[in-house]
C-alpha cells in the first residue's frame, strides 16, 4: 500500500470519519483540504449497484457539463472532403484521414478527444489497441462518431465529458477545478448526477447509487449523502 504523504495526512484529519456530507459542504471542504501547487482537478466517484457483465446495464454516454472542465481540450478528427473542412471551421485542432491514422500508429497521443465521421471508421478500427485502453476511441454512444462533426467539436471544446462504469459499478467524472467556485462546481455536478439518475437500468432493483464521493486530484475523499442528492 502506498505512504501518505505529510500534507496528505493532515488534509484527511479534516475530514470527518464516517459522516456523509451535504453536497454544498462537501464542495467546500475539498476546495478548503487541497494542497497541490498547481490548479487540481475535482472529480466525482459514483459507486452503482449495477452488474457490468450484463450488457444493459453498462453505463455510457456523454454530458456537457455548464461550467466545462477548466481544460482545454485537445481534439482531433478523422474525416474527409468538406467533413474536414467542417472540422476545421469549428475549431478542430488535428484534422485528417490516412494520414492522421498513420501519424497516430507511429506513436503520436498527444490529444484528449478523437472523433471519427462513420464513412472514416473502417480506417479508425485499425487503431482500436491504442486508443481503446485510453478511452480514446470514438464511439456513437459518447458522440463521437457522427456526421455532425461541428457540434462534436463544439461540444468537446465547450467541456464534455465521457463517462462509463468500470468493471467494479463505478463511474468517475471530471467537475473541473479547485479554482471554479463552489457554484460552478455544484452545476456541475448536479448535471452529470441528473444524467446518471436517468440512466439507471430497468433491469436494477433496489438502491441504486451507493455511495458517492469528491475529491481533487491529490486530495482525500468526501463522501456524500447520498439520500439528499
Amino acid at each position: 500500500m502506498a505512504k501518505k504523504s505529510k500534507k496528505y495526512l493532515e488534509a484527511a484529519k479534516q475530514v470527518e470519519a464516517n459522516k456523509e456530507y451535504q453536497l454544498d459542504e462537501a464542495i467546500s471542504l475539498v476546495k478548503k483540504i487541497d494542497f497541490a501547487n498547481f490548479d487540481a482537478g475535482i472529480e466525482a466517484a459514483f459507486k452503482l449497484n449495477v452488474d457490468t457483465k450484463q450488457a444493459d446495464q453498462q453505463l455510457r454516454g456523454a454530458v456537457v457539463l455548464p461550467n466545462g472542465t477548466g481544460k482545454d481540450q485537445t481534439v482531433v478528427v478523422f474525416a474527409k472532403g468538406p467533413k474536414a473542412q467542417e472540422a476545421k471551421d469549428a475549431g478542430a485542432d488535428v484534422v485528417g484521414d490516412d494520414d492522421l491514422v498513420a501519424r497516430i500508429q507511429d506513436g503520436w497521443l498527444d490529444f484528449d478527444v478523437a472523433i471519427a465521421t462513420p464513412d472514416m471508421m473502417a480506417q479508425v478500427g485499425r487503431l482500436g489497441r491504442v486508443l481503446g485502453p485510453k478511452g480514446l476511441m470514438p464511439n456513437p454512444k459518447t458522440g463521437t462518431v457522427t456526421m455532425d462533426v461541428n457540434k462534436a467539436v463544439t461540444e468537446s471544446k465547450a467541456g464534455k465529458v465521457t463517462y462509463r462504469t468500470d468493471r467494479d459499478g463505478n463511474v468517475h467524472v471530471s467537475l473541473g477545478k479547485v479554482s471554479f467556485s463552489e457554484d460552478a462546481i455544484k452545476g456541475n455536478f448536479e448535471t452529470i448526477s441528473n444524467v446518471i439518475a436517468k440512466s439507471r437500468p430497468s433491469s436494477v432493483k433496489g438502491i441504486y447509487v451507493e455511495h458517492v464521493s469528491l475529491a481533487s486530484t491529490f486530495g482525500p475523499s468526501v463522501t456524500l449523502d447520498v439520500s439528499s442528492l
